[in-house]
């Protein structure tokens, strides 16, 4: 039995992948690009892909391929139906990193409503300690209790992140975009309804043609001007070029992103050129399902994947 790792990297080399070798030989790559891709499988019986694509062409090449495992919860990276037309499973790794990404989620709504970095760059830069004030009053912030929490996707993140706002006190509604409204505890309300009545928007929905681009321009105008965007669900959802001429014509109060359509971010890419005022514009690099817990429980889901196919 051989495993291939293609891109072992994007686990970080503070998790061992040491347990994937008692399923047999294991062959780790940092990164693989996609030209080497179908090559590196041609005699693997097991990959492991996070981001490389596993497609017609890769699966093809694979003649001894048994099973594809994605270390991660989206599987948009592999072509599912090929897979399944030649009897390959494809695993991946459900809610490793609920908590994980709904901290972060809510770390970026603290930041935006609270003005985090600016109150730490006044005190980094002097001027608070040249203001001659004991405190700042020039930006000021409101509390999220009594707010309305809008949540695009009532999945494990959206539930979770869900909990987070009712425990500071807001009122939570959401919009499926599967059409079915399955969570009872808070409101399913139309797309028009939460865009016009949240404070703040967070998207927690998965990426696929339902939800590309479900938040154009357009959608954006119809937010209070007060209100702030939060993106930690992936890129493309939140259409790119709208959301910075939102904010350059004040649409809303400001957003924050965790995901982007191409990754890492261009260096000339919108949220960094044409952006007017970027403290406005909270970015991280795709850092959600990072925190250490999950990252450990990603690479123990996937060897239990791997033990249940081989038990079979």
């Amino acid at each position: 039995m051989k495993i291939v790792f293609l891109d072992a990297a994007t686990v970080g080399k503070d998790v061992s992948l040491d347990g994937l070798k008692q399923f047999g030989e294991t062959v780790l790559y940092d990164a693989t690009g996609q030209s080497e891709a179908a090559l590196r499988m041609s005699d693997c019986d097991i990959v492991i892909t996070n981001k490389v694509h596993v497609f017609k062409d890769e699966i093809d090449a694979a003649r001894n391929l048994k099973l594809i495992c994605v270390a991660a919860t989206g599987v948009n990276c592999v072509d599912v139906e090929y897979a399944a037309s030649k009897g390959i499973p494809v695993k991946n790794v459900p809610a490793y990193s609920t908590e994980s990404v709904a901290q972060v989620c809510f770390m970026h709504i603290l930041n935006l409503v609270g003005h985090g970095m600016y109150f730490n760059e006044v005190c980094h830069d002097g001027r608070y300690s040249r203001s001659g004030m004991f405190s700042d009053v020039l930006n000021p912030f409101w509390e999220l209790k009594g707010k309305k929490m809008g949540i695009i996707g009532m999945g494990n993140i959206g539930s979770r992140v869900a909990e987070l706002a009712a425990a500071f006190g807001m009122s939570v509604a959401y919009f499926s975009t599967s059409g079915t409204g399955h969570c009872k505890d808070y409101p399913c309300v139309t797309m028009e309804e939460l865009l016009r009545e949240s404070d703040v928007l967070s998207v927690n929905c998965p990426l696929n043609p339902r939800t590309k681009d479900l938040i154009t321009y357009e959608d954006l105008k119809r937010m209070k001007p007060g209100a702030y965007i939060v993106n930690c669900s992936r890129g493309g959802i939140v259409n790119e070029n709208d959301l910075v001429r939102a904010l350059n014509d004040g649409l809303i109060a400001g957003a924050a992103v965790d995901t982007f359509e191409t990754e890492p971010l261009p260096e000339d890419h919108p949220y960094l050129t044409r952006v007017k005022e970027p403290s406005r514009l909270i970015l991280s690099p795709h850092i959600g399902w990072t925190s250490i817990e999950a990252r450990i429980r990603l690479v123990e889901i996937l060897e239990d994947n791997i033990r249940t196919f081989l038990k079979q």
